[in-house]
């Protein structure tokens, strides 16, 4: 069944298909290529944009009220509900999970937690969570804070950062 000229067949029906990819690839390419290179080096514009705004390198986005403003209206019952995206890590009864427990974390020192194995970036940091510099770590830990263990990639929404801060600091210490 298999002898050498079934073999010799398979191994050319093999390498003939191999070579029909190939060529179809490179006719598709040059087929379907939108660069200058393509077209005997003239550009070519396409058929139409969607204005983004990203363009627009002048004028930053609107920002929203202040720090302190949206800190005055924050609300600690939603912020407890936003705790729930900490709770896989961090615990609120004074014991440590993955990260350090966050009961009293307001106007602690960064990195103060003893017992707990910060990174060297967070221990290495200085200065007190007071609650603009919670706001700015948790909108972008790695970010803010370059070499932290914390893979959480943070809180995009300002009232949502309040809120958490605002039920953390109600927790008291």
């Amino acid at each position: 069944m298999f002898d050498t000229m079934t073999l010799t067949k398979a191994g050319g029906a093999l390498c003939g298909a191999l070579l029909i990819f190939l060529l179809g690839k490179w006719a598709a390419e040059s087929l379907y290529h939108t660069g200058a290179s393509g077209h005997g080096g003239e550009e070519m514009a396409q058929a139409y944009t969607i204005d983004t705004g990203a363009d627009e390198g002048g004028e930053t986005a609107e920002e929203g009220p202040d720090f302190a403003t949206l800190f005055a209206s924050a609300d600690a019952g939603a912020g407890e509900k936003v705790f729930g995206k900490c709770k896989a890590c961090h615990k609120l009864d004074g014991s440590n999970g993955t990260g350090p427990y966050l009961d009293g974390v307001v106007n602690r020192a960064v990195g103060g937690v003893a017992g707990f194995g910060y990174s060297d970036g967070m221990a290495g940091h200085g200065g007190n969570w007071d609650p603009e510099s919670l706001s700015a770590f948790l909108e972008n830990p790695k970010k803010y804070l370059p070499g932290t263990k914390m893979s959480f990639a943070g809180l995009s929404k300002p009232q949502d950062r309040v809120n958490l801060i605002a039920y953390l600091q109600s927790l008291g210490g």
